[in-house]
C-alpha cells in the first residue's frame, strides 16, 4: 500500500479525491491511504496561529515555520512507522519544476509522499530549506493555494498504480508566462533552528530591501527558470501564490 500525507489548512477538500472516481475506488480497495494534517493542530497558542506578517514588509501573510515543520515531521514519522522505505517531501509551489508525465512516473515508484500545500503569500523559506526535497508546479498561473495542485499531483500518480486503471493517459504541459520567480520569504521568529532572517529584511531600509528582493528573484530565475528571463531588467513578478511546484532537488 502506498502512503500519502498532506499538510493542509483545508483537509476536507481532499474528500473529492478519496470519495470520488477511480481514486476513491482505489482508496477503498486499499491500494493507497491518505492522511491530512492541519498545521493549526500543531500551533502552540490558544488561537492556533499559523501565519504572520512578512519580514521586510509587503502585502499578505506568510505561513510560519514551526507549525509546518511539526506537521511534516509527524507525517514522516507515520510513514516510517508504516514501513515506508522510499518517500519525498514535496512543496506545491509556482517556483517548482513543471509537472510532466515523466515526473509523475518517477514519483509513482515511491512508497510514500508528504505533500505541503501552501496558502497566502507563501511559506517561511526555512521550511523549504530544511524539510522540502522538491518543489512542483502544475503551471504558470495563479491559484489561491496548494490544495488543488496537490490533488492534481495525487490523481496523476494514483492512476498509475497497479490495479487502479487499465490504461495510461498523457499529461498536457501548461503554457509559460513571462516574469521572474518570487524572492525568499521569512516571518517570525527571527531565528529558527539556528537560521537567521537575512539582516537586510530587518534593516527598515526599503530601497535596500527592494534591491535585495530583485537580486534574489533574478538569481533564482537564472538558476531555476532561465527561460523566464526574457528581459534582464524586468521587475519582480508579483503574481505568485503559495501553491505547489518541484524546483529544488537536494543531494
Amino acid at each position: 500500500m502506498k502512503r500519502y500525507d498532506v499538510i493542509t489548512l483545508f483537509p476536507d477538500m481532499f474528500s473529492a479525491l478519496t470519495e470520488s472516481g477511480v481514486t476513491g475506488r482505489a482508496e477503498g480497495r486499499g491500494i493507497y491511504d491518505l492522511v491530512c494534517w492541519n498545521p493549526r493542530e500543531f500551533a502552540d497558542d490558544p488561537r492556533r496561529t499559523v501565519d504572520d506578517r512578512p519580514y521586510g514588509g509587503g502585502a499578505g501573510m506568510v505561513l510560519m515555520a514551526d507549525p509546518l515543520v511539526k506537521a511534516i515531521d509527524t507525517a514522516k514519522k507515520r510513514q516510517a512507522g508504516s514501513g515506508v522505505r522510499s518517500s519525498a517531501t514535496i512543496y506545491l509551489s509556482p517556483q517548482g519544476r513543471v509537472l510532466t508525465q515523466q515526473l509523475v512516473e518517477e514519483m509513482s515508484s515511491l512508497d510514500g509522499l508528504v505533500l505541503l500545500s501552501g496558502r497566502y503569500e507563501g511559506i517561511d523559506e526555512r521550511v523549504i530549506e530544511t524539510r522540502v526535497d522538491h518543489e512542483i508546479s502544475i503551471g504558470d498561473y495563479v491559484l489561491s493555494g496548494g490544495e488543488l495542485p496537490a490533488m492534481v499531483l495525487l490523481d496523476t500518480i494514483i492512476r498509475l498504480l497497479p490495479g487502479v486503471v487499465n490504461h495510461l493517459e498523457s499529461v498536457v504541459d501548461e503554457s509559460h508566462t513571462s516574469g521572474v520567480l518570487e524572492y525568499p520569504q521569512y516571518t517570525r521568529p527571527e531565528v529558527f533552528e539556528g537560521q537567521r532572517v537575512p539582516d537586510v529584511l530587518l534593516s527598515g531600509h526599503h530601497a535596500q530591501i527592494t534591491q535585495w528582493r530583485n537580486e534574489q528573484a533574478k538569481e533564482r530565475t537564472r538558476l531555476r527558470r532561465p527561460d523566464l528571463l526574457k528581459n534582464e531588467n524586468s521587475e519582480i513578478h508579483t503574481a505568485n501564490w503559495s501553491g505547489a511546484q518541484l524546483t529544488k532537488t537536494k543531494g
